[in-house]
């Protein structure tokens, strides 16, 4: 469904909810990452691009001065007060993330009326494509509408991502809601997570597509391994005198290596040789050579999966089928994309061929695991948008 026929349907959406049209509607994107895993925490560089699966927010002034929140997914409505001070409510709870967005805009002075508001997405939950970011960025675009104050875009990203802090008590970095707020349609942004620095890389070759495999799984981890991997980083880092493995060379690690605890010298060079891949993705995405590019996705998840150890048998089976496929079938590379330990791969893909390749990861995948994936294709899409 097109962007604009989303926004149709959520305006009747609306109507149904609350019985008038709506006034306004805004739109914020999910987002896959190409590549640059595991590397904004170490100041690196990331290239992520919006997806064609949108959150949109419809909303009407109310008239008791109150946000009142519905979405379509049958979650319990929410109401927040408008005169009471701004506090996050329990962790888990699915309206955090408006809120802290709501709360952001209050903190810089903005007087936020009331209004009542119909949330729909077509982004996955918990697949990693950035729901929250999506919900969050959508919230502000929407509260730039209705408040008429519009912000700067690096300023609209980073009060987003405070909100996920804050609010949802989730230490997000940056790359989420840079892409939804800065997606262009046919580029991928290159972020330079240091100085927040971005160069819109362009993709207009209409012969290549995004496939994205959901794999259904989620691998519930104990001992907070998000939170150990950034330690052992810090602790590489450390070893190597650096503020941050932003500045580390192989060659550097190497020299250290002796010296150097072995896991944190294994998560040091998949970071090195990350930072390295996603720079050199952009260039050849500039000069359109896909082999190249799929060579490097290839080459991240093995990092991922034998230096990071973020990686789990599904991602790997379907990276594994993939490459099977080969480039005489229409794929160029595939990589597991964001944390981890289940979730979505990506892969880059002849748009000519995207129907047989997803037949075939689809059948092959389920025969290995016994679950079914969810696929779909994206071109780089734009980001947050008014469409009302």
């Amino acid at each position: 469904m097109s962007l604009i026929d989303l926004g149709k349907e959520t305006a009747a959406q609306f109507v149904r909810a609350y019985g008038r049209p709506p006034q306004w509607i805004a739109a914020a994107p999910g987002r896959v990452n190409v590549i640059g895993e595991h590397t904004d925490y170490n100041d690196g560089f990331v290239f992520p691009m919006a997806i064609d699966r949108y959150t949109v927010i419809a909303a009407a002034p109310a008239v008791d001065g109150e946000v009142q929140l519905r979405t379509t997914t049958g979650s319990e409505p929410a109401t927040i007060n408008l005169s009471q001070p701004f506090k996050p409510a329990p962790k888990g709870t699915w309206f955090n993330y408006p809120l802290g967005v709501i709360a952001g805009f209050a903190a810089r002075g903005v007087k936020v009326p009331g209004f009542d508001a119909l949330i729909h997405s077509t982004v996955p939950l918990g697949g990693g494509l950035s729901s929250s970011a999506a919900l969050e960025v959508a919230t502000a675009t929407l509260l730039e509408s209705i408040t008429g104050t519009k912000l700067d875009l690096v300023e609209k990203a980073l009060l987003c991502q405070k909100a996920e802090h804050d609010y949802a008590g989730m230490p997000c970095g940056i790359m989420d809601q840079f892409i939804s707020v800065m997606g262009q349609e046919n580029h991928i942004l290159l972020l330079d997570c240091r100085t927040r620095k971005t160069e819109l890389v362009g993709m207009n070759d209409s012969s290549v597509a995004l496939l994205i495999t959901n794999t259904n799984v989620k691998h519930e981890l104990t001992g907070g391994e998000y939170a150990a991997r950034r330690a052992q980083c810090e602790q590489a880092a450390a070893a190597l005198k650096l503020k941050s493995l932003r500045d580390a060379t192989m060659a550097m690690l190497d020299a250290s290596k002796g010296s150097m605890d072995p896991v944190a010298y294994r998560r040091a060079r998949h970071v090195i040789g990350e930072i390295e891949r996603t720079v050199a993705a952009a260039k050849e995405t500039r000069a359109s050579n896909w082999a190249k590019v799929g060579e490097l996705m290839y080459a991240s998840h093995a990092s991922l999966r034998d230096d990071y150890e973020v990686s789990c048998p599904e991602l790997d089976a379907v990276v594994e089928i993939a490459n099977g496929i080969g480039q005489q079938g229409g794929v160029y590379g595939c990589r597991m994309t964001g944390g981890g330990f289940g979730g979505c791969t990506v892969a880059l893909v002849k748009a000519s061929a995207v129907q047989t390749i997803s037949d075939r990861i689809a059948s092959e995948y389920e025969n290995r695991t016994k679950i079914k994936p969810t696929l779909f294709v994206s071109r780089p899409a734009a980001g947050a948008t008014v469409l009302q």
